[in-house]
């Protein structure tokens, strides 16, 4: 009877329960990742695998991070909670302060009776000074912790950086900074983990488990053999234009993230850096490919569900910025996908608005699994089942500068964003005209009622 109501929920298009299939779910998590991968339209990247999971599951148009920093990010989604909740909003707060015995999205797994084990980075981590260790861990999240570390803590010395009077980690953590590394694939940290988590898929394919992957690539240093930097020529490289008014239309604490020794750099220091970035983002597709081949090669694709994302994007010139830590559309957008065995709707783009606090009760709602008191996000099954259902749900970002809170919301055509409430400035961005954020509407009278309503999404969030 039970496989007779999960081959018609199959033939209705509808999402089958891991309570009557046994679904597992492999969550894998770049770090640092924006979308520069060819199924989002860059065809300039080289992402096959990425590419090749797109094809056959929901590919989200318009997800984004609800704090464009690691550590806030990561608690946020494996928590189910935004930052205002975690309080959360820099690198060295464990979720567990200021939460206590929360469950968390693994722990909800663990407590249902799967087994559940992570490999490398979900959690936050200082990059490249705590690889090999647990960082910022989480015990209770886990059966199994596997921590891989590679010939890139080794070679650090070999590293190229902007900031090389800076001393240990420091150099590379938070600097641009990059390696065309000797050796071969296997003795990078996140082809080790690739292995680890093959040989955990190989020993546990016979009962249910929630195993989560996180690459440390492409989060500066970008480091990858010298065969991924060969993929993506200098000569191939463009650099964004950013147009010399830009700076003038926005407020200053828009722009706060941008470091000195960025804006010292060179064109052809910034066309190494993206190649750099490229190189990386091609090395850990390929540790992608490989975990995907191991799914089909044990029989587990029919059976599991893959999430593929980031913990927030990533600027690469954009604004003239680098890295993370704005509010723009290059920071606080990440790539998504989720594919589930069984649907119709692999294949399909979704434009909707989503959230990275809607994996976890996405998750829990398409195994079956209790669903905790406090989620904050929304399960996004209705856009599994058809990427273009109705939805009407925003997308919330924040950030603090300098002390000053940035808060932004995103609906599908405009982004709104407000610093200090509004007394430090504002910005809109209209999509449909710029869809590069170069001219800002806030004060634009023929956007005043865009900006009213925009205003009072943002608030019904905001506000106590």
């Amino acid at each position: 009877m039970r496989v007779l109501m999960a081959i018609a929920v199959t033939a209705l298009g509808l999402l089958p329960a891991c309570a009557a299939e046994k679904l597992n779910v492999l969550l894998v998590v770049s770090d640092d990742l924006c979308n520069r991968l060819g199924c989002y339209g860059d065809t300039r990247a080289q992402s096959p695998h990425v590419d090749r999971l797109a094809r056959r599951g929901v590919r989200f148009d318009r997800a984004y991070c609800q704090y464009p920093l690691c550590n806030p990010s990561r608690a946020s989604f494996l928590t189910g909670r935004r930052p205002d909740t975690t309080r959360v909003q820099d690198n060295s707060l464990h979720f567990r302060k200021t939460l206590g015995d929360i469950v968390t999205l693994p722990q909800a797994f663990r407590q249902a009776g799967y087994f559940v084990a992570r490999v490398g980075k979900l959690y936050h981590y200082g990059v490249p000074g705590d690889i090999g260790t647990n960082g910022l861990d989480d015990a209770p999240s886990w059966d199994r912790v596997v921590n891989p570390r590679g010939r890139d803590r080794d070679d650090e010395d070999q590293i190229f950086t902007l900031r090389p009077d800076l001393q240990g980690p420091a150099r590379f953590g938070g600097v641009l900074s990059w390696l065309a590394a000797e050796g071969t694939d296997d003795e990078q940290t996140d082809a080790k983990g690739a292995a680890a988590a093959i040989e955990l898929l190989e020993q546990n394919r016979d009962r249910p488990f929630f195993l989560a992957v996180g690459f440390y690539r492409p989060h500066t240093p970008f480091v990858a053999p010298k065969a991924y930097f060969a993929k993506h020529p200098l000569e191939h490289i463009q650099l964004p234009q950013v147009p010399q008014k830009h700076r003038q239309t926005a407020p200053p604490l828009a722009f706060a993230s941008a470091r000195p020794e960025q804006d010292k750099m060179t064109d052809e220091l910034r066309r190494q850096a993206i190649q750099a970035y490229y190189a990386s983002v091609s090395f850990m597709d390929a540790q992608l490919g490989r975990l995907l081949d191991a799914l089909d090669r044990l029989d587990l694709t029919r059976r599991t569900i893959v999430v593929f994302t980031s913990d927030h994007g990533y600027h690469l010139g954009e604004h003239g910025l680098w890295q993370k830590m704005s509010l723009f559309e290059n920071s606080a957008r990440v790539p998504l996908i989720i594919s589930v065995p069984g649907t119709r709707a692999g294949g399909r783009p979704c434009t909707r608005t989503v959230e990275l606090v809607d994996l976890y009760p996405t998750l829990v709602d398409l195994c079956g699994l209790p669903v905790p008191k406090g989620l904050e996000g929304t399960s996004l099954r209705p856009l599994l089942n058809d990427p273009e259902a109705p939805w009407d749900k925003p997308a919330f970002t924040q950030v603090v500068h300098r002390g000053v809170r940035g808060r932004t919301v995103r609906t599908e055509r405009y982004r709104y964003t407000e610093w200090d409430d509004g007394l430090q400035g504002a910005q809109l961005y209209d999509y449909a005209t710029d869809p590069k954020e170069t001219v800002n509407r806030a004060a634009d009278p023929k956007y005043a009622e865009v900006v009213i309503s925009m205003r009072r999404l943002l608030q019904r969030r905001t506000d106590p």
